[in-house]
């Protein structure tokens, strides 16, 4: 949880450059990736309160058995489900309402039982645990983007 706050700080300091993009990185802007991982994290959260425990079965999976140890989540393997996508125009203050509910909703997850879980199209019935672990990579995969946008030349 300590990481994905901390990724929570590194999204809100790249929130003045969301208009900022480099199509030899990404063909999307930097408020994209932004919105993008925010939505992900808030609607998994919104997901994991809801689930029931009692209803959660482990299961093994060999991506994520593979890319969790990493913590890595290769670059264009995946197309973001239609859900978790940005609106076309983006504004800051969209940006700090989906980071300040964000933050609200992984606090929210603290009290969870163990087994509260979510279930993710590529790696499976996660735990919290779990979860909160892919959204923490979920979201670094998205801030190295963003890095490499501002590092890039334009």
């Amino acid at each position: 949880m300590d990481i994905l706050n901390q990724r929570l700080s590194q999204i809100e300091k790249f929130i003045s450059y969301h208009e900022q993009k480099n199509t030899k990185v990404s063909n999307s802007s930097i408020g994209w990736h932004l919105h993008h991982s925010l939505q992900v994290i808030n609607g998994v959260c919104g997901i994991l309160l809801k689930t029931k425990p009692e209803n959660y079965k482990r299961n093994f999976n060999l991506k994520r058995a593979i890319l969790f140890p990493l913590g890595y989540i290769p670059r264009g393997k995946a197309k973001a489900p239609k859900i978790v996508l940005p609106p076309k125009y983006l504004s800051t203050k969209d940006l700090y309402d989906k980071l300040n509910l964000a933050k609200k909703n992984i606090e929210k997850t603290k009290p969870l039982p163990k087994k509260s879980y979510f279930i993710h199209h590529v790696f499976g019935i996660l735990t919290k645990k779990q979860t909160l672990h892919f959204l923490g990579m979920h979201t670094k995969h998205h801030l190295k983007i963003v890095k490499d946008i501002l590092k890039s030349p334009y």
